[in-house]
């Protein structure tokens, strides 16, 4: 059973999951040498994100690096569901307050925290996720004088942003590169456009085997053959979807940045032409770059359209779909496309970045020009119609998940790069 600890007076909370044996803190000053004499057992990892529903995306993760000398810890938001998602991953946890848009004042007593929390940890790697997490920790570290600085890059917001916020976003992605020892990439074409806009240097950034922060679980979680058949018509009762229907989903943040406003009119073209088709949206709407009222309204309102809100269950959602549609204006690498072709579904998406990573155009999916609603609607209907087109593509799909997105490949890449850096930290 966990237990909540007293916050710290400088506002942070510590959660403790199982038991934990304190380490010693070295002397001020001869942090250098007890780091060259420790052994690997003893290397302290803190991965930090802004939210913790983030750290959902590392099921597997962790324990495989504890079960290689490193001790696990993650920094997030203190939000309610902080301490569940702690228990599942079997890791010790740290609240910090972080505003995932730019907050300044706030930005600023959430690195002294940071800055304040790896003093008294100690540990050898910080690895910062996002770019707010990122940005926030990696600078936090190189304060604290942390060995081991190492940056993932899920995605660039800055690729859909215009003005005085671009420029911040970008300033601020070209900081966390040059203070880290280590930039790591979801996906190829990601890399590829973060050294194009000349935010990283291509000596220090890096993408494990195809991309991915953790692989795809196509043998466990998502897999098919693991899903109760009875699912797909359950669920489809418990939403009011005919049996008979043909059912398009999505999943992701309802935002702009989405193509919710795409996938919308895409919709009233497909809707028409195919009477027994329904959508099915798995997210929740988000204040920060939200849709026009006028939008939102149509998604409310058209009986055929479900809104589901925030799931657990995504194997289960996805065996009640016949194909999944991700019109996304940017992209990390597009995990929500690799889980519904490790379900065997085929995909339509915009053909952006970290979605051509994750999509063979043709083979597994469709790729459609970004923020065209005609494109995407045309690209749907071609699956409605052929039902043996969709199955073609979706267990095209679902084998290459197999052979390119095992967890394992990222893990063991993870491991050697950590140790790498660290054994750099060692000469250095």
């Amino acid at each position: 059973m966990s237990r909540l600890l007293r916050p710290e007076a400088t506002g942070e909370a510590t959660w403790s999951v199982g038991r934990t044996i304190p380490l010693k803190r070295p002397p001020r000053g001869e942090f250098a040498l007890t780091f060259s004499k420790l052994r690997p057992d003893q290397h302290r990892v803190i991965h930090v994100v802004t939210i913790p529903t983030t750290l959902s995306f590392f099921h597997g993760q962790f324990s495989y690096l504890k079960r290689h000398g490193y001790d696990v810890s993650a920094v997030a938001s203190p939000t309610t569901d902080f301490e569940l998602i702690l228990l599942e991953l079997g890791i010790k946890g740290h609240g910090v307050p972080m505003e995932r848009e730019i907050a300044p004042l706030k930005d600023l007593l959430s690195l002294v925290r940071l800055w304040s929390l790896f003093r008294r940890e100690r540990p050898h790697i910080v690895h910062g996720h996002t770019p707010k997490g990122g940005f926030l920790s990696i600078l936090a570290a190189w304060l604290a004088r942390v060995p081991v600085r190492v940056y993932h890059l899920h995605g660039l917001r800055l690729e859909t942003t215009r003005g005085l916020k671009r420029l911040v976003l970008m300033a601020t992605e070209k900081l966390t590169c040059r203070l880290s020892h280590r930039v790591i990439a979801v996906s190829r074409s990601l890399a590829a456009k973060t050294v194009e806009m000349g935010i990283c240097p291509p000596a220090k950034i890096t993408v494990f085997g195809s991309g991915s922060v953790n692989g795809v679980d196509s043998e466990g979680r998502f897999n098919p053959k693991n899903v109760d058949p009875s699912a797909r018509l359950r669920l489809r009762e418990q939403y009011s979807i005919p049996v008979n229907a043909l059912v398009i989903g999505f999943v992701g943040r309802i935002t702009r940045d989405k193509g919710i406003i795409e996938l919308v009119d895409a919709w009233q073209i497909v809707s028409g032409r195919v009477p027994h088709a329904h959508l099915v949206v798995v997210g929740e709407f988000e204040s920060g770059d939200p849709i026009p009222e006028e939008v939102r309204d149509r998604l409310v309102s058209d009986t055929r359209i479900h809104l589901t809100g925030r799931v657990t269950n995504m194997p289960e959602i996805y065996r009640m779909l016949d194909l999944v549609v991700l019109p996304t204006h940017r992209e990390g690498l597009g995990q929500v496309l690799l889980e519904a072709a490790a379900m065997e579904l085929p995909v339509v998406a915009s053909r952006v970045t970290g979605c051509v990573d994750a999509v063979e155009d043709g083979v597994t999916g469709i790729l459609v020009p970004p923020g065209d609603s005609v494109a995407l609607a045309n690209a749907i209907l071609k699956y409605l119609y052929d039902a043996d087109l969709r199955d073609q593509h979706g267990r095209a799909a679902r084998k290459r998940v197999l052979d390119k997105f095992k967890p394992k490949q990222v893990w063991d890449a993870l491991v050697a790069e950590y140790d790498t850096l660290l054994e750099k930290a060692r000469c250095s």
